[in-house]
């Protein structure tokens, strides 16, 4: 992905990640949410995969983003499960066959669940363990050229470390500190197995994006904490990742100066996104309470099913952000939560005209990946909430494409990739 952006087609993808769509009941998340443990298959995407793969052929896609179960490949810290290497060596063959081009994620949320007795992320230890299971798939998976080492990091650690909405479900800055800066350490060490194993590998991170807006645009406090929140969330880890340090500031909180190997350790960055945050001080309580984060429909469009503002514009605005750090860029995570057909195939629409005179204006974003190719499982919200372009039928695991489906793949289709199956 460094070479000129005219060397290969623009990527139109989907994305999924395995615990999402295959379960695990070795993993954290199994044991951590009971609606997980009580459905292990989820969508059956792991028996189902060449089915499911199909699904990008009959979209026209040429990309497929998807992730390797940690908790599958080695589940126990001294046993290593060679039939499950070669299941997800046949994955990504089967993407290749269909002409498209595996993006592969390492780490999408769930963690084995032995690994917080063993080696949790606050301890360094990690970082080794995750760089050997980042070596075992590499060598497992020759068809792979692009690798992403963890999903939205900002995310695991806030919610598991700070919040403790997440598994280890901890509460305590240091733990999130420590956890922070293990995971910048698992990061370069995972680069560098990749690497490796495929010298001609391109390694990056899918980082969650928002925009973030002060709630009172009067209100000087609600400035401040919407500039604090843009540097600690969206700005941080990308600093740590290419200039190798970063400084962080938890609002009202001495600032804390956070550095590691892993500068220097990207070749592109990906961007989640969906959507704006609108940030309010209250008065009176300690960190974090301090923060009260809203979610207003500003916009018009309406709340999504997640209950998160749609913001078309905004997605311009993280592109800007995330290409001050001068590498190419993809888009890995942009889908909108709603049983309305329509109203998906209008947030497509809408975000691909933004990216488009995104990439008009010179941003180089070489690829798009729509989260989400069929319905999942959702974290924190159990099979409520329907991001896919083809829909689950939770009793018989039936997939079948709603209106948005169409609308990609004529996106698609007139932007000049390959011609899907999928007729208006």
């Amino acid at each position: 992905m460094t070479a000129s952006r005219d060397a290969a087609p623009f990527l139109w993808g989907a994305a999924t990640s395995s615990f999402q769509v295959e379960g695990a009941p070795g993993a954290d998340w199994a044991a951590w949410d009971p609606l997980a443990g009580a459905r292990p298959g989820m969508t059956g995407h792991y028996a189902r995969f060449r089915e499911d793969i199909g699904l990008l052929r009959e979209l026209g896609l040429n990309a497929y983003r998807f992730s390797v179960e940690w908790s599958r490949i080695q589940p126990e810290a001294d046993r290593w499960d060679d039939a499950v290497l070669a299941h997800y060596g046949e994955l990504a063959e089967a993407v290749r066959a269909a002409g498209a081009e595996p993006l592969v994620t390492l780490h999408h949320f769930s963690s084995p669940a032995w690994l917080h007795a063993a080696a949790p992320w606050t301890e360094a230890e990690a970082a080794g363990r995750f760089a050997a299971f980042a070596g075992r798939v590499a060598d497992a998976l020759p068809a792979v050229r692009s690798w992403i080492t963890f999903n939205e990091p900002m995310v695991l650690l806030l919610g598991g470390f700070l919040d403790g909405c997440m598994p280890p479900g901890l509460r305590s800055v240091g733990a999130f500190l420590s956890a922070l800066r293990t995971l910048l350490a698992a990061h370069a060490a995972a680069a560098a197995a990749v690497r490796l194993s495929n010298p001609a590998a391109l390694v990056g991170v899918a980082h969650n994006m928002a925009v973030f807006a002060p709630d009172r645009p009067w209100h000087p406090l609600d400035r401040l904490l919407a500039r604090v929140a843009r540097q600690g969330y969206n700005r941080a880890l990308l600093e740590a990742m290419t200039a190798g340090s970063t400084r962080l500031t938890l609002p009202f909180a001495r600032p804390v100066t956070v550095a590691g190997p892993a500068r220097d350790t990207l070749d592109f960055i990906g961007v989640n996104y969906y959507q704006r945050l609108h940030v309010r001080h209250r008065l009176g309580a300690g960190l974090p309470g301090c923060v009260e984060v809203r979610h207003r429909d500003r916009c018009g469009l309406g709340l999504t099913d997640m209950g998160w503002e749609e913001h078309p514009p905004g997605l311009a605005v993280v592109l800007r952000e995330a290409a001050a750090f001068g590498l190419p860029l993809l888009v890995t995570e942009n889908g909108i939560a709603t049983e309305d057909g329509e109203r998906k195939s209008d947030f497509i629409r809408r975000h691909v005209a933004v990216l488009e005179s995104c990439r008009r204006a010179g941003i180089d974003v070489r690829g798009y990946f729509y989260w989400s190719l069929t319905d999942t499982y959702e974290w924190l919200h159990g099979f409520g909430r329907r991001f896919g372009l083809y829909r689950v039928d939770w009793e018989t695991l039936e997939r079948s494409p709603t209106a948005a489906a169409r609308v990609y793949a004529r996106l698609v289709r007139e932007s000049g990739g390959r011609a899907g199956l999928i007729t208006s």
